[in-house]
Formats: structure tokens, C-alpha cells, sequence
């Protein structure tokens, strides 16, 4: 038996068949009339998919379904109960979150390819030990955890999930029971706003529970490989960053003085869980010596987390040293007992120091616009005639600034803001150490002048430039931004001043490339290809002025948002792209579903170390493209961004989606802090609307758009020209290109267009359904043809088999919610009572909540 058999085998035990086994369960629930509700809902989705089979509309099968299968006569006793089936099919997604979390060490290959033992022993064929301790001196991977809104359930609803997990590894049927009990109880949506705070105590919730342990088994697993005392000494090549209560692009809730606390809080955090360990380790080292050093490091820690959290007077080495004293005595005494728990609390020390992740701060670059306009209005810094500079006067004038402004001349609370969060990095490094907030990301940077604003404000806020701790980040997202990177990046490589500051960094410069804009631009592949071009270039260009360039990648949890198989895109990056570091954001669902266990968390890290390291060890394994290959992509990429450049220019186009989806009721979900536009007075509008509403709205209508348009238009393109060998020989050859489609099909796999077909035939809209099921049929045919499979995602059977689970727990959310808004939209055209609507709007908001968690990756 293969291992990908093996997997699935193991899949449809501990998944699939526990699934139903279950799901009996929820007959205990304490729903009212709930006995009914489960019998009801396993005959609607059965009648769902014989119903879409026939052509009926959502409209058409719940009206059908009441008639036929209920005595209800009343609207009122219909919607109670389509409210109970959303209840009901929500705690059944939870309960096959719980499912597969417990199964994830079956069904995945813990010590297989791509994880941390499978490289150990390619290093130990390959005697490549020496290989490995150069390139770990320079390579690491920073997983960054951000607040955007793709979750929704509440903290309460993610612990049950966790003891749920645990109790079905157990085989504990009575405490399952009592937890889906536990579950039927606790509200699943929240009735206010998350604040900002409220989102960076969810995400500490993993840093303690899941990232802390996971983390330090891997650091373990690897300096143990490498024995000696100077494994220790070794930079730690993991690395977490933080977005809530930083990222302060579009969220005016974000403060400074919400940036200090969360700061506060990441400190606590990590002394927390050093105090527990220590705690532990106080039991087992008793001896005699050692066990007053664990003593006095315990009541340090205890000192600083509860008695005097405000004390700053505290240093890494101040844990570090007494650890090292403990296993160097523990080693030379007492023949190593125990020296692995000091060891691996090390590695935690060494990995999180007093930040745990590093908060970084984000703003938008009109925003910056907006806070240099006001100085120069103020006339005391900038000179009057300012906006009349050539790009390098605005240079020279930035980076000569000497004085020190102060946030309260200003009444803007975004001058105030952005000078105050500058000063207050400072305060943040002083106590967490520098680690702890030393990067400034630009959102839609365009020009030099944007990069060199900052460093200019910064120097206002009242750092020196010998002095600035601080990365300079340009966040490249448009299409046309991306084609102008290179161009910025060597304008700013070249000015004299900010090449010192580079000096004074390191010689490193972080860029940062967006997806989720990208491909709300141009479309999925030109998207990528646009992205991977980026990165070619802007290597050359750093290697040139002997720049180290790091890329941190936007991605989001679908692969419209640079989600998907996200560990295969950087194995299959070629010689001629910077791969010292790995970074990517990770947020929402993607956080929960890849790293939502240690198990799962320490087996995703792995595969993004084990794709790093290994390309830039075994260098033979590194594919670039030839010229006639870049050729073709270039081919594909042109003619995908033609197809989408029409689609997205049609007149009726947004107006299609927010008529189909709920994207209206986005921002009535309560799962963010952070508005779902940019600008929430104007009109909607492409450009301003945030990429989580815009990509979750199509997946609610499960069309997928974003995720695969202009593919298939492409490929018949190029079919049509004669190239279709060359095509079929790229798509065996790279890595790249091949992981590009596997995630199109996965979008692809997700999209059921019978749910929306009642559309075809609308006297507006029906154009725009049918263009987009016309591109969708020709993709799946040619992505069929280049793969030579009989279906979608064949080659990931795991995958594809829990897609298929989950797309059927979902069927009767998604109905009704299509049910909800066309009632909604014949009862504002009666100009109905505003109490009647909101009913289905209610229904139509609440149908999310399932209908994204099952998703997994939808946004």
C-alpha cells in the first residue's frame, strides 16, 4: 500500500466514518425540538442535491421541502426551523474541525517528505552537515500571524474544539457527548465588534498553546542533529511575527495606546509560559545546587509576570545564563539527567526572548501623504513649497530632517497616531528588546518618495539615523506597482542616506509582495507570475548594490490570496530568487485549520523549513525557467489578464456580486475590528474593498472567481497556437507552474454553480453568470487535459475527500442563505417593513458563519 493510500485509508476511518457515528450525537443537543431538526436536515441535503440536479432554484427547494416534509403553515415556524438547521450544521462543521485535527498524525506522514527527519537524513546521505550549519546561519522562516477577518468563531468555540480533538484521539465517547453538549450551548457568533485587543488576545491564545511547544520540539529535533555547544549559539530559524494591534492599514481602531498594551501582552505571555516551564523543571531538577538556581530563576519570572509586570528591568540573559549554568552542571554531574528540558526551554528562550512575536506596525502609504501634507501646512519642518520637488528634493529634504515634532500641535488623529506609533517602537524595543518591533510595513507603496516619507517622519517622531532600529518595509500589491518595483527599489538602493541605514540593518531589506491585490487586479495568473517576476528582478537589482533582499509574502487562506499549497511554492523557487528567508503572513481560518494543533503546527513549520533549506542546499534541485518557458508563462499570464481585465470592467460586474452574495452584510458579522472598505463612505468600489469580503463573497456563492479566471481562456490559447506540448512539458518539469494549477483546482474544487444558476437567465446579471460558468467549464476542461486526470484535485485524494465532506455539510447553509437573499431582495421591491427584511438578514448573516468555517481556506 502507497502512502497516499495509506493516508486516505486512514482519512475515511478516523474522519469520514467517525463523522457519522458522531453525528448521532447531536440528537442529545439541547436545541428546542431538536430530535426533529437532525432527522429534517439529513433529508434537506439529501433533497438539496437531488433538487440542484433537477434545475430547481434555492427558492424553489426550501418552498418545496416545507410543503412536502413539514406541516408548517406559517412564515414564522419556517424560518424557526431553517435557523435550527443553521444551528445544527454549524456544530457539525465544529465537529469535523475536532475530527480531522485528531487525525492529523494519521493521515499525514509526520516523519515523511518535506518534514524535519526527512531532511536530516538527505543531510546525513549526503554528509552535508557542514552545508547545513552555514546555511542555518542565514535562513529562517517567519510565520506572521494577522487579525484580517476569516474567522469566526469565538475563543469560547476554539477551546472546545481543542478538548473535542483531544477526547476523540481518546476514543472518549461520554466526553465527546458532553463537549458537542457543551457546544449546543455556546453562541457561535458574537453580538459586538471584536476590539483590536480583543483580536491579539485570540491569536496569543496559539503563541501560548500551540506555537510555544511546537516550535521548541522543532528547535530540539534540529540542534540535537548537530551536537556541540555551539549548536546553541546558531540563530534560530523560526521566527514569529504579530499583526494585531499593529497594523493600523484601514483600521482606525488601532491606537498607540493599544499598540503598547498588546506589547504588554506578548511580553506576559512569553514570561507566562518560561514561569510554567521553570515550574516543571523545578520538579525534576531536585538536586542538590541546581535546584535553588531553578528556585531563583522561578521567582524572578514570578516576580515580573504577577507582582511588578510593569518592571522593565529584565534581559534574556537574565533567563538565558541561569539555564546554562543549569545544563552545564546537569551534564558535568549528574550525567545529563534531564539536560533535555533545559535544553529545549533554551531553544524557547533563544527563539522568543521577551517579544514572543514580533509586533509589526503597518500603515498606508496615503496616509503618510496625508500626515506630511499637515507638517508641511505647519510650515516648522518641511518648507512650504515642498509638493513643488523634484522626487530627489523630497529625498534630500526627508532624510535632513532634525527636528523633533510633537503628535499634540496636531489635531489630525492620524498625525497624532502615526508620529506617536513611531516614538512609541522605541518604548516596545526598550522592554521587549528590539526584536520586539522593529519593522514599519508601507501598504501600497508606489514610489521612492513613499519609502523615504517614513524615514523622515520617523526622524520627526525623534529618532537620530545612527539610531533608527527600525525595517523599512514597501508593500508592493497593484500589478502596475509590482511591474514598478524595481525601478523604486533602485532608486532608494542608490540614494547615499537610506543605503547607511541599510548598512546600519544589516545590509537587508525586507520587501513585501501582496497577493490578495494582485489578484483582485489581474486576475490569478497574472497575479503569480507578476509576484515571481517581482522577485527575479529585485534580487538581481539587490545582489547588485550588494543588498541582501528578504520577500515577506501577503497571503491569505485561499489560493485567490496566495493561499493553497503554500510549502511547494518556495521548494520550487529557482537560483535566481532570494531564498535566505521565508515569510508569509497567516491569518484567520489558515491559522486555525494548518496550525491549529501542535501536531499541526510543528508539521506545516517543518514543511516550510524543509522547502527552504533544502533548495538552497541541494542546489541542483532548483529549476529556472529557460527563455522559452518564461515565454509561454508570459503567453499564459497576458491572455488570463485580458479575459479577467474584461470581466472586471464589465458595468454590471460588482454590482453582480453584491446582488448573489452577502458581501453587503460583511461588515455586520462582527468577526474583525477592522471596516471591510477603506473607505466606507464612497460608493463600491473595486479598488477600496478590502480583498477578504471581496474573495469570501465569491466563495459564499461558491463561484471562486478570483481563484481560477482567465486560466482556462489561456490555456485554450495557447492550445489553439500549437503549443500544447510545451505545455505539458513545463507542467511536468516545474514545480512551480504545476503548484499554480493543483491550487486553481482547489478554488475549482470548492465551486458548485447550480446553486446560483437561477441567475442564467436574469435579464441583468444573466450575461455575467454565464460568462464566468463558461470560464469555468473551459478551465476544468483544459486543467483535466494538461493533468490527465478524470477530476479535479485527483492527485490529492485526502484533500479532495474532505472537500467533499465539507461541501455537503455546507449544502443546506448555502441554500438557505440564497434563500435569505432573495426573499430580501422581492421584499425591499414591495418596500416591505424594515422588521421583515431584517429577518432574512439575519438568516442570510448567520448562514456565514458555517458556511466559512467549512471552508477552511475561503478568505
Amino acid at each position: 500500500m502507497n502512502g497516499q493510500q495509506a493516508s486516505l485509508n486512514a482519512f475515511r476511518n478516523l474522519v469520514a466514518m467517525r463523522f457519522q457515528l458522531y453525528n448521532s450525537l447531536f440528537s442529545a443537543l439541547p436545541f428546542h425540538r431538536v430530535e426533529k431538526t437532525g432527522v429534517l436536515l439529513s433529508m434537506f441535503i439529501i433533497f438539496c442535491e437531488e433538487s440542484y440536479q433537477r434545475g430547481l432554484s434555492p427558492t424553489e427547494i426550501i418552498e418545496q421541502f416545507i410543503s412536502k416534509y413539514t406541516e408548517y403553515q406559517t412564515e414564522k415556524d419556517s424560518i424557526d426551523l431553517l435557523f435550527r438547521f443553521i444551528q445544527y450544521a454549524e456544530r457539525q462543521v465544529v465537529l469535523f474541525d475536532a475530527l480531522e485535527d485528531a487525525a492529523f498524525g494519521a493521515v499525514n506522514d509526520l516523519n515523511g517528505k518535506g518534514t524535519l527527519k526527512h531532511l536530516l537524513n538527505e543531510v546525513q546521505q549526503q554528509n552535508a552537515w557542514t552545508q547545513l550549519r552555514e546555511k542555518l546561519k542565514h535562513f529562517s522562516v517567519r510565520i506572521v500571524l494577522t487579525a484580517h477577518p476569516t474567522q469566526f468563531y469565538p475563543s469560547e468555540v476554539l477551546g472546545i474544539i481543542h478538548d473535542l480533538s483531544q477526547a476523540i484521539m481518546q476514543d472518549n465517547t461520554a466526553l465527546v457527548n458532553t463537549y458537542l453538549q457543551q457546544l449546543g450551548k455556546t453562541p457561535f457568533f458574537k453580538k459586538q465588534k471584536p476590539t483590536p485587543y480583543d483580536e491579539a488576545m485570540n491569536l496569543i491564545w496559539y503563541l501560548e498553546h500551540v506555537f510555544y511547544p511546537a516550535v521548541g520540539k522543532i528547535l530540539t529535533t534540529l540542534r540535537s542533529h548537530l551536537n556541540g555547544n555551539d549548536a546553541l549559539a546558531l540563530p534560530v530559524p523560526i521566527r514569529l511575527g504579530f499583526w494585531p494591534g499593529g497594523d493600523r492599514d484601514g483600521n482606525p481602531y488601532v491606537t498607540v495606546d493599544i499598540t503598547l498594551k498588546v506589547a504588554d501582552a506578548l511580553r506576559n505571555a512569553i514570561l507566562v509560559s518560561y514561569y510554567r516551564d521553570v515550574r516543571k523543571l523545578r520538579r525534576r531538577l531536585t538536586f542538590k545546587g541546581i535546584s535553588g538556581w531553578v528556585a531563583e530563576l522561578e521567582e524572578l519570572l514570578y516576580q515580573h509576570v504577577f507582582e511588578h509586570p510593569s518592571n522593565t528591568h529584565l534581559c534574556v540573559s537574565d533567563i538565558r545564563e541561569p539555564l546554562l549554568r543549569i545544563r552545564q552542571q546537569l551534564i558535568a554531574e549528574h550525567n545529563g539527567l534531564f539536560v533535555g528540558m533545559v535544553e529545549e526551554l533554551l531553544h524557547k528562550v533563544d527563539a522568543f526572548g521577551l517579544f514572543f512575536a514580533s509586533l509589526d506596525i503597518r500603515q498606508d502609504s496615503s496616509i503618510h501623504r496625508r500626515v506630511v501634507d499637515q507638517i508641511v501646512a505647519k510650515g516648522n519642518v518641511l518648507p512650504a513649497y515642498y509638493h513643488q520637488l523634484s522626487e530627489a528634493e523630497k529625498l534630500s529634504c526627508l532624510s535632513s530632517i532634525g527636528s523633533k515634532l510633537n503628535p499634540t500641535d496636531y489635531e489630525d488623529p492620524l498625525v497624532k497616531d502615526t508620529l506617536g506609533v513611531m516614538a512609541a517602537m522605541r518604548d516596545i524595543q526598550y522592554k521587549n528588546g528590539e526584536a520586539g518591533c522593529h519593522r514599519y510595513i508601507i501598504s501600497h507603496a508606489t514610489s521612492a518618495t513613499d519609502i523615504i516619507e517614513v524615514y523622515g517622519l520617523f526622524l520627526m517622531s525623534g529618532w537620530a539615523p545612527e539610531q533608527l532600529t527600525v525595517d523599512i518595509v514597501p508593500l508592493f500589491e497593484t500589478i502596475e506597482d509590482l511591474q514598478h518595483a524595481s525601478q523604486v527599489m533602485h532608486t532608494l538602493y542608490a540614494y547615499p542616506p537610506y543605503r547607511e541605514h541599510l548598512k546600519r540593518r544589516g545590509d537587508k531589506q525586507t520587501i513585501m509582495l501582496g497577493f490578495s491585490d494582485g489578484t483582485k487586479d489581474g486576475g490569478y495568473l497574472m497575479a503569480n507570475w507578476s509576484i515571481y517576476k517581482a522577485k527575479e528582478v529585485l534580487t538581481r537589482i539587490s545582489r547588485e548594490f550588494g543588498v541582501h533582499v528578504i520577500f515577506f509574502d501577503g497571503r491569505g487562506g485561499p489560493p485567490a490570496r496566495g493561499g493553497g499549497k503554500t510549502h511547494q511554492f518556495y521548494a520550487s523557487m529557482g537560483q535566481n530568487i532570494a531564498n535566505d528567508e521565508i515569510q508569509l503572513t497567516v491569518q484567520g481560518q489558515t491559522i486555525s485549520s494548518n496550525f491549529g494543533t501542535t501536531t499541526s503546527a510543528q508539521y506545516n513549520l517543518e514543511q516550510l523549513m524543509h522547502a527552504g533549506i533544502s533548495n538552497g542546499l541541494f542546489a541542483s534541485r532548483r529549476y529556472t525557467f529557460t527563455a522559452e518557458e518564461e515565454q509561454l508563462l508570459e503567453r499564459l499570464a497576458a491572455e488570463s489578464f485580458q479575459a479577467f481585465q474584461a470581466l472586471k470592467n464589465h458595468p454590471d460586474f460588482l454590482d453582480y456580486l453584491n446582488y448573489a452574495s452577502p458581501l453587503r452584510y460583511y461588515a455586520e458579522t462582527n468577526i474583525a475590528s477592522r471596516p471591510s472598505s477603506r473607505n466606507r463612505s464612497a460608493k463600491l468600489n473595486l479598488n477600496d474593498l478590502r480583498a477578504v469580503p471581496y474573495v469570501g463573497s465569491w466563495s459564499q456563492i461558491k463561484q471562486n472567481v478570483p481563484g481560477y479566471y482567465g486560466v482556462g481562456t489561456a490555456l485554450e490559447a495557447l492550445y489553439r497556437e500549437g503549443k500544447w506540448k510545451a505545455l505539458q512539458e513545463l507542467y511536468q518539469n516545474s514545480l512551480f507552474f504545476r503548484t499554480l494549477l493543483d491550487n486553481c483546482e482547489m478554488s475549482m474544487k470548492k465551486s458548485f454553480f447550480p446553486l446560483t444558476a437561477y441567475l442564467a437567465h436574469h435579464p441583468r446579471f444573466g450575461k455575467i453568470w454565464n460568462m464566468l460558468y463558461a470560464e469555468y467549464e473551459k478551465t476544468r476542461k483544459y486543467l483535466l487535459l494538461l493533468s490527465g486526470a478524470n477530476d479535479l484535485m485527483q492527485n490529492y485524494p485526502v484533500e479532495q475527500l474532505s472537500i467533499q465532506m465539507r461541501e455537503r455539510i455546507m449544502l443546506p447553509l448555502l441554500t438557505i442563505q440564497q434563500y435569505a437573499l432573495s426573499q430580501i431582495r422581492s421584499l425591499q421591491e414591495k418596500k416591505a417593513a424594515t422588521s421583515q427584511i431584517e429577518v432574512y438578514e439575519k438568516l442570510a448573516i448567520r448562514c456565514s458563519f458555517g458556511i466559512i468555517n467549512a471552508s477552511r481556506n475561503s478568505a
